[in-house]
């Protein structure tokens, strides 16, 4: 019976071996890490992307949000308990590699057939001398028990090791969500100090169409101009007038939006929108492309899910081999616990077993390519992080300049028409110069000064966005 016993296992035992030998190939892919090595002519390694966002912010009220907002966002607090979450997911996989061991008690009754093995030993058996085993039998019992998973293969290193990665991955995940919140609040505080301008110069530009309104009116009344040429003034300063009530809607808007980030319910934000005219973005040092690896962290946090993926591979590859298992178990039983201090009480066991997939081996292959297909993935994203990333940064740079000439013609722009106006209103005033010419000058250095001051806060975003695409703002 033994030999036939040993016999069978050595067949499952066999089986097991030639079924984990039929693992399916995959193919891995690599990722590739290479970059320009520079965005122009410039080699230069110095990189404003390490200097921290406090000291890249000069003013006051801009810190101020951004500091508020890095302690109430609820967004980012929302991903710190995820971070946790990663983190108890380290302790729960640490607690699969160590032994499982259990304390525990029973106390019971029990009463057997007379007409089975049991109860037949049972009724001929005394559990004293002269006194019959009860048909009613208590059963108390105290030990410990103990199973253990030997990792032959590092199938469960290799998942607390992918745990702690993706541990790691989400701490960069929020880094990367603390850059967008930066660069956001900094765009929006510069959009609103705009926006402050913006109504600023349509209130001026009204108070001039106004008395250009006066003057008309006066011109009609001594039959110089007609009924037009007023309604044609008091159209365009009715048009401003509403103008103004749509910027005032933008500034409550873009206010609670920086509220909303701040965590916080509508109130007003502390700035100085006479400092905008004078805002000139800081020149910025962009290093060399390659730093882009280290100093973004949604390229470091795809870096690290890159990592987890080939170490998932190697976990699902482990299930195909068979699992060796020991448990032990030691306490005392009794139909009583006075005869615990007995060493007939004493029980023990230790076994060994050593198991593997047969039957199950399609669901066990599906989950080993899907491994596979999802490492593949994570190296396209990757790839695509660094692609992104190198984009970002280059169009930004474009942008800085590009919007640094538009800024200067814009500026001649406008001081050319301004005193267009001038000039335009006196010749209107002495018949030299049609109604029209007037009023078209005004509605084109209106738009030529509102047009300056967007020019503007697209600098200053190009400016933040540019720190951002570099990887700043996490520090």
């Amino acid at each position: 019976m033994n030999n036939i016993i040993i016999r069978c296992l050595k067949v499952a035992l066999l089986a097991i071996l030639v079924q984990s030998c039929a693992i399916p190939k995959i193919v891995q892919k690599k990722e590739n890490k290479s970059v320009p090595t520079a965005y122009s002519n410039s080699k230069d390694s110095t990189n404003s992307a390490t200097v921290k966002w406090q000291d890249f912010f000069a003013d006051p009220n801009l810190v101020a949000l951004i500091d508020t907002a890095l302690s109430n966002n609820q967004e980012l607090n929302i991903f710190q308990q995820e971070i946790k979450m990663a983190q108890n997911e380290i302790l729960s996989r640490k607690g699969a590699y160590l032994p499982f061991v259990n304390a525990g008690g029973l106390a019971g009754i029990e009463r057997v057939g007379r007409y089975t093995s049991q109860g037949a030993n049972d009724a001929g058996a005394d559990m004293e001398p002269g006194k019959k085993v009860p048909e009613n039998l208590p059963d108390f019992g105290i030990g410990l028990s103990a199973s253990w998973e030997i990792d032959i293969w590092h199938k469960l290193r290799n998942a607390r090791d992918a745990a702690a990665t993706r541990y790691l991955a989400s701490v960069e995940g929020r880094n990367f969500m603390i850059t967008q919140l930066v660069a956001e609040i900094a765009a929006s505080y510069y959009e609103l100090m705009a926006l402050d301008n913006m109504l600023l110069i349509l209130e001026q530009n009204i108070e001039i169409q106004q008395n250009a309104l006066r003057i008309v009116r006066q011109q009609k009344e001594a039959a110089r101009v007609t009924e037009l040429a007023v309604r044609r003034f008091e159209a365009e300063v009715l048009k401003n007038q509403s103008r103004r009530y749509y910027v005032q809607q933008e500034i409550i808007e873009i206010s609670n939006r920086i509220n909303f980030l701040l965590g916080r319910y509508p109130q007003p934000i502390p700035r100085d929108p006479q400092k905008f005219g004078a805002l000139v973005p800081d020149s910025i040092s962009v290093g060399l492309p390659v730093q882009l690896l280290d100093n973004r962290p949604d390229i470091k946090q795809a870096e690290l899910e890159l990592m987890a993926s080939k170490l998932d591979i190697k976990v699902a590859k482990a299930e195909f081999y068979p699992s060796l298992r020991i448990s032990a178990a030691v306490g005392l039983q009794a139909f009583n616990p006075k005869f615990f201090i007995s060493p007939e009480s004493i029980l023990y066991s230790l076994a060994g077993d050593m198991v593997g997939p047969i039957i199950n081996r399609k669901a066990i292959k599906a989950e080993y390519l899907s491994a596979n297909a999802r490492q593949i993935q994570a190296v396209y994203n990757y790839e695509r992080s660094i692609l992104n990333g190198y984009i970002e940064v280059a169009n930004q740079l474009a942008k800085i300049g590009n919007l640094a000439q538009s800024y200067d013609l814009k500026a001649q722009q406008v001081k050319a028409l301004n005193e267009s106006i001038t000039i335009a209103t006196n010749l209107f005033k002495s018949a030299k110069a049609d109604y029209m010419e007037v009023l078209l000058t005004q509605r084109d250095a209106l738009d030529a000064r509102i047009e300056l001051v967007e020019t503007k806060m697209h600098q200053m975003d190009a400016w933040v966005s540019l720190y951002r695409a570099l990887g700043g703002g996490w520090r």
